[in-house]
């Protein structure tokens, strides 16, 4: 399985970004299971990688208090062998500089928010707010 993230970049505070990460390389659909979990996690400088907005099997989606009201979180599952997953951060604030990364879990069950140890990550993309 493979992720690739893509989308970082540098804005000024109250801006906007869309973080974008493909999927690809598993053999089942991830909208075909009923155990997965994916979703952003984001690791500020000196800080330790935390869960931004991840959704699981039933649809449901969960997301920092830190991030509510502006990140949302969405995907595309409209082809076959490749899964989208979107960010999109509006009113962005110097606080939510970080290396943003994507990640996949496709044996969990549930809200994996706040589990790290998700089977699947990608590099990781900068995302950088200045005031």
């Amino acid at each position: 399985v493979k992720l690739v993230e893509s989308g970082g970049g540098s804005v000024e505070s109250g801006g906007s970004l869309t973080l974008s990460c493909e999927v690809s390389g598993y053999t089942t659909r991830p909208d075909t299971s009923n155990t997965y979990c994916m979703g952003w996690f984001r690791q500020p400088p000196g800080g330790w990688r935390v869960g931004v907005a991840v959704i699981d099997s039933y649809g449901t989606k969960n997301y920092a208090d830190s991030v509510k009201g502006r990140f949302s979180l969405s995907q595309d599952n409209s082809k076959n062998t490749v899964y989208l997953l979107y960010l999109q951060m509006n009113s962005l604030k110097p606080e939510d500089t970080a290396i943003y990364y994507c990640a996949a879990d496709f044996a969990f069950y549930g809200n994996c928010i706040n589990y790290y140890g998700m089977d699947f990550w990608g590099k990781g993309t900068q995302v950088t707010i200045s005031s």
